[in-house]
């Protein structure tokens, strides 16, 4: 199978794509579209449009991973990002690829192992993981690798998330961290 992954953007656009075919997946490619030269909002968007399209018709994916629009605070770069995934998932979706939608949470917590990594911490383990000798300019495109290696976890082993969940966890906490959580937890227990 051969993902595209896409972390959206009205400035600067990531995209990658990953063969899964084979015993371990291969980087096929992974860049950026830039797009702040573009003044004319409309004029970024149609880009997304066919840079989309010319890329699913150059290399012929299989399935679209695309990152969803994180919750921030300014409303109105939100709309554009939305707007910036929608043109992209539009532009699969005219091509017959199917797509799947990923939280940023998600993403990081398949490819590091915590939800809340850094975009630093996931390019340096996806360098790790894929052996690509420096970080890209535009941490953008190693978002987009994020993206489609997540993908390719989930269709890899659809449960492993679920299954990650019911795992007792493996930390054993330290006398002093033992004692110092049941004094917070039983304060009506403790004598001053």
């Amino acid at each position: 199978m051969l993902i595209l992954g896409i972390d959206p953007g009205t400035q600067v656009l990531g995209y990658s794509l990953l063969d899964t075919d084979g015993p371990k997946p291969q980087l096929v490619v992974m860049d950026v579209l830039y797009l702040r030269k573009i003044a004319d909002f409309h004029l970024r968007i149609r880009k997304i449009f066919d840079t989309t399209q010319r890329i699913i018709d150059s290399y012929h994916p299989d399935h679209l991973a695309i990152e969803a629009p994180f919750a921030g605070k300014n409303v109105q770069s939100m709309i554009k990002l939305g707007k910036a995934q929608g043109v992209a998932i539009g532009a699969a979706i005219s091509r017959d690829l199917s797509y799947t939608e990923y939280e940023p949470s998600v993403v990081k917590q398949r490819v590091t192992g915590s939800g809340n990594a850094a975009k630093e911490q996931v390019a340096a383990m996806l360098q790790s993981i894929f052996g690509f000798r420096d970080l890209p300019q535009y941490l953008d495109a190693s978002d987009a690798l994020a993206v489609a290696y997540a993908c390719h976890l989930e269709f890899a082993d659809p449960l492993a998330d679920i299954r990650s969940q019911l795992r007792p966890s493996r930390v054993r906490k330290s006398r002093k961290q033992q004692w110092t959580d049941f004094v917070s937890q039983n304060p009506d227990l403790i004598n001053n």
